[in-house]
């Protein structure tokens, strides 16, 4: 049997995350990694107490035909970066990596050209976390370095979804 590398071991394990996700748009698993140690997950969910979009049987989104990257305030999820991020504490973030996932609910294809919404990016950036490793396919993925977070900052440009 031929060894995975560690990327795409990282990589399976946020793909396994996301089969916890509860949006019937896009389900998304994160993990983030520091020393070869797993700090924390996160997937796609509704706050802690409330009605997913599973349990309701419909996303608010998806009926206003949002596009992909724009309008978050309608969605009742909290991202899956972001539940990551706020069940670790920074000092474990520091320096480390953070692995992300994406699948489309309806074919449960890879989502192409995923990346972090602009306020998981912010969040990403204040957590100190240094690199966004995201699949691309189920052997290929794409490193982002966040320090290009800081410096292309599509905020000044007015630059709506992904």
């Amino acid at each position: 049997m031929k060894r995975i590398d560690k990327i795409n071991y990282y990589l399976d394990i946020a793909e396994s995350v996301l089969e916890r996700g509860t949006c019937l748009r896009r389900n998304f698993g994160a993990i983030i990694v520091k020393n070869d140690e797993i700090i924390s997950t996160g997937y796609v969910g509704a706050p802690r107490g409330r009605k997913n979009c599973c349990d309701l049987k419909y996303c608010m989104r998806e009926r206003l035909n949002v596009p992909r990257g724009e309008r978050y305030e309608l969605c009742r999820s909290v991202h899956a970066e972001q539940n990551a991020i706020i069940s670790a504490d920074r000092k474990s973030m520091l320096d480390s990596t953070l692995y992300l996932v994406g699948k489309n609910y309806k074919d449960d294809t890879y989502v192409e050209n995923a990346r972090p919404c602009a306020l998981c990016k912010r969040m990403i950036i204040n957590a100190g976390i240094k690199e966004v490793i995201i699949r691309d396919s189920k052997k290929k993925y794409t490193i982002i370095q966040v320090n290009d977070f800081i410096e292309n900052d599509e905020s000044l440009d007015a630059v709506f979804g992904y």
